[in-house]
């Protein structure tokens, strides 16, 4: 009898590291390529829109006051799933704002998903507002309700507290950010809000190294190796690189990579470049790969450190450890670049400068090549799971 009911607690226990805390992501999830979109604490990677006051407090996310307005991501995003939790007074009138522009009204130049159970027009909770109608649901008022969207090209499939209540099509928008609204004097909070992008194809396919290519650094004999084996790209020496023979424009990027460190004290040098010019030596933007950190605070990183842009933006903290695979998503839209490292958002930036070619000098939002980087005669890095995809004009 103790043995079965240890083997039932051990269980229970199991079962329980499987679900995550609030606002934050599983290992599988993480490994699944699941992001979370806000990180419990602050506002970083959202931007307002309009009167309506936001705040965090208590591990939620909430408007209680101001007038009309919305709170939007800065990273726009094309085919996703998205979960969040949502409460609101059974009065309650907010919605969630899918592939919608940072300007403008955005439930006009995206989706409305709506949360208000007596809509006039009839578009009440679970609807698109003015595209589509829900089923006949509602949200329990003064208690958490979950959302889980599914918006893959023009379909879109919404449950609401696990139950669907909306499968449509419709082509009006293919990109954008996700918003959170608020109208006056209906508070409404928010918490769990995690998006996992879709439609992302394999560039590596865990043999060998057929759509790429190696490019090496001119007028220099340092030698870079690329090997495959057990399904992981492995690189060791530099300077040089390995590069996509497809080009991207806007992209949400996703891999896994592990830093091999010779000693204790050394930490590897690598980064991922995106929008390059094709055969051209370290080009377009980087974004870096280095877990060093000053002063036993990863919040002040070495150089850029990885998750942040080399040159313009470094990392908010350095998350992975060297010696462990660790999970980045990228996410390139017009002049905006986010990234997230194990599904925690390290960088947000808007390059603000004149368009052009060279990325070190100009705004380049043309397309480009991947590439992956072999900075120098220590590199020792495993590259896995790469995959990508073009995000769709809006």
């Amino acid at each position: 009898m103790r043995c079965a009911a240890l083997m039932l607690i051990l269980g229970l226990m199991s079962s329980f590291a499987l679900v995550a805390a609030d606002n934050a992501l599983t290992p599988a999830e993480v490994e699944q390529g699941w992001i979370l979109l806000w990180d419990g604490k602050t506002e970083y990677g959202w931007e307002w829109h309009g009167d309506a006051r936001w705040k965090v407090e208590d591990g939620l996310l909430k408007s209680d006051g101001g007038a009309n307005g919305w709170l939007g991501t800065t990273t726009s995003f094309g085919d996703y799933e998205l979960t969040l939790d949502f409460r609101t007074a059974v009065d309650g009138n907010s919605g969630v704002f899918l592939r919608s522009a940072r300007e403008g009204e955005p439930h006009k130049t995206g989706y409305e998903l709506q949360i208000f159970n007596r809509q006039p027009e009839g578009y009440n909770t679970g609807s698109l507002v003015y595209y589509a109608k829900a089923q006949p649901a509602q949200f329990i008022g003064g208690q958490w309700n979950s959302y889980h969207v599914r918006a893959v090209g023009e379909r879109f499939v919404v449950k609401l507290n696990g139950r669907e209540v909306l499968d449509v099509n419709d082509s009006s928008h293919s990109a954008g950010v996700i918003g959170l609204q608020y109208n006056k004097d209906k508070p409404v909070e928010f918490r769990n809000i995690k998006l996992k992008p879709l439609g992302l194809s394999p560039l590596f396919n865990g043999q060998d190294l057929s759509g790429w290519q190696k490019v090496d650094r001119p007028n220099s004999d340092a030698v870079h190796e690329w090997s495959v084996r057990d399904g992981i790209l492995h690189v060791e020496k530099g300077a040089g690189q390995l590069e996509t023979e497809k080009a991207f424009k806007n992209l949400v990027l996703q891999l896994a990579i592990k830093t091999n460190p010779p000693s204790a004290d050394h930490h590897p040098n690598s980064g991922v470049f995106f929008r390059a010019e094709k055969g051209v030596f370290w080009s377009g933007y980087e974004s870096q790969i280095r877990n060093e950190f000053s002063d036993g605070d990863r919040t002040k990183p070495v150089d850029t450190g990885t998750g942040g842009l080399y040159f313009y933006v470094p990392a908010r903290r350095v998350i992975p450890n060297d010696g462990e695979f660790f999970h980045k998503t990228l996410v390139a839209y017009g002049r905006h670049t986010a990234i997230w490292i194990n599904g925690i958002q390290t960088a947000d930036w808007d390059d603000p400068r004149p368009p052009g070619n060279n990325a070190r000098r100009q705004a380049k939002l043309d397309s480009g090549v991947l590439s992956l980087q072999a900075h120098d005669p220590t590199t020792n890095l495993d590259f896995k799971d790469i995959r990508a995809a073009e995000l769709a004009e809006r």
